[in-house]
């Protein structure tokens, strides 16, 4: 006697219908983007991330429609492109919000007080990992790298740098991206959506007049290895920890412990960890506490 697969309580379900299209106009518009594209590459498909990307600008994350279109322009299989969209972080498999706000919690910026920053977000915002707010403005991730450890603790909204954060700084930061008040990086050209800067990482020219010149660099902090690597190195340092401190001589400038050339509105008032009660990184309370 056999059972069914219904008996033994097994769902097959229905096989999944194939990707809607894009409407005859968008798809217009993003196949002359998509060849423009393509044709930077001598092989069509080393164009993949730079379609998703594109793609990406169009619904704010990777649907199964860009999948499908992507397949269709570079002569791939949809199997192809998911293995691709599914690996990158960058690539959203869900709708997100206007503003990606991901939050180092890192080795560094976690004992910095990266994880005190996400916690408090979270309770801020009403959202866990990978969630949006329910106004379509915020969508907040842990992130394991920001690769700027000498800033630490590091948010970053839409790929761009704010240094030296503290769970004060960052309320105040999501606060004002909700409320649409301006927002400037510590590094870095002033925002823009989530969909616009998927665009810009397409490879299409950032047309907002003067965001380009405002285009960010490496911080002091990062360059004090490259000055040691070019011979500019510093007098000799003797430190006697046994009679009260070290004895130095003065430092050549470059070398100078540095300070930050372009502070951003959201920089943390210290640099000292909110999570360390004996060196608290602010006020006691915060505005409006």
């Amino acid at each position: 006697m056999t059972t069914s697969s219904s008996e033994r309580g097994v769902s097959l379900g229905m096989p999944q219908l194939p990707a809607p299209a894009y409407p005859d106009d968008v798809r217009a518009r993003l196949e002359t983007d998509a060849r423009e594209v393509i044709a930077r590459y001598p092989d069509s498909r080393s164009a993949l991330l730079p379609l998703l990307h594109l793609v990406q600008s169009e619904e704010g994350h990777v649907t199964r429609t860009g999948m499908q279109f992507c397949a269709d322009m570079l002569d791939l299989t949809t199997a192809e492109v998911t293995a691709v969209a599914t690996f990158y972080t960058m690539y959203r498999r869900r709708p997100s919000g206007d503003y990606q706000v991901g939050v180092c919690t890192n080795t560094l910026c976690a004992v910095m007080g990266g994880d005190a920053i996400f916690e408090t977000l979270q309770e801020h915002l009403g959202v866990g990992n990978g969630e949006t707010t329910d106004d379509g403005k915020v969508t907040l991730e842990h992130i394991e790298c920001n690769a700027a450890c000498d800033f630490a603790p590091v948010v970053m909204v839409n790929w761009e740098f704010f240094d030296n954060q503290t769970p004060g700084s960052a309320k105040r930061l999501v606060d004002d991206l909700r409320e649409g008040r301006p927002v400037q990086p510590t590094r870095g050209a002033r925002l823009c959506t989530f969909k616009e800067t998927a665009r810009i990482l397409a490879g299409f020219p950032d047309e907002r007049p003067g965001a380009v010149e405002e285009g960010g660099s490496a911080g002091p902090a990062s360059l004090v290895g490259l000055r040691l690597a070019r011979g500019e190195t510093a007098p000799a340092r003797v430190v006697h920890p046994r009679d009260g401190g070290p004895h130095d001589e003065p430092q050549h400038p470059a070398h100078r412990p540095p300070t930050a050339e372009h502070p951003s509105s959201h920089d943390a008032p210290q640099q000292t960890s909110a999570s360390d009660p004996a060196h608290p990184a602010g006020p006691a309370a915060e505005e409006g506490e």
